[in-house]
């Protein structure tokens, strides 16, 4: 079993914490950034890019605060990784962001992770109209 190293991005978003939950925690929100197609039955989410799927299991959700999913195919080869997305308000300035949390196999992997999260949020943040 590899051990994975742990990342977490912070992004500004201008919404509101409830519609940017919309677009977290529901398969038509993800599917306007996240991937081509995003289906759930239950607790499996199920994500389809350009004729690719992967399915996540859902660990957990706050209800307007975060998501959190393990990929099933990481799960099955006994990785505890997963990846969660959360909403942060600033008590003072009343700032949204968005936090992100994933792991990578290695520091190489880390970076294009990164940049993979920010092409994402970036699109995330047009769907929004924040861009």
């Amino acid at each position: 079993m590899t051990t994975k190293t742990k990342y977490e991005l912070e992004f500004p978003i201008q919404a509101s914490p409830s519609l940017l939950y919309q677009y977290i925690s529901t398969p038509s929100g993800l599917s306007e950034w996240f991937a081509d197609n995003v289906n759930s039955r239950g607790e499996v989410f199920t994500f389809i890019w350009e004729g690719s799927e992967e399915q996540a299991k859902l660990v957990s959700k706050k209800s307007g605060e975060r998501i959190k999913l393990r990929w099933m195919e990481a799960e099955e080869e006994g990785d505890s990784s997963y990846f969660e997305m959360r909403i942060q308000v600033d008590e003072i300035t009343k700032d949204v962001s968005l936090m992100i949390t994933d792991f990578a196999d290695d520091d190489d992997d880390v970076n294009e992770g990164k940049m993979l999260w920010e092409n994402m949020i970036s699109d995330l943040k047009q769907v929004l109209g924040s861009a």
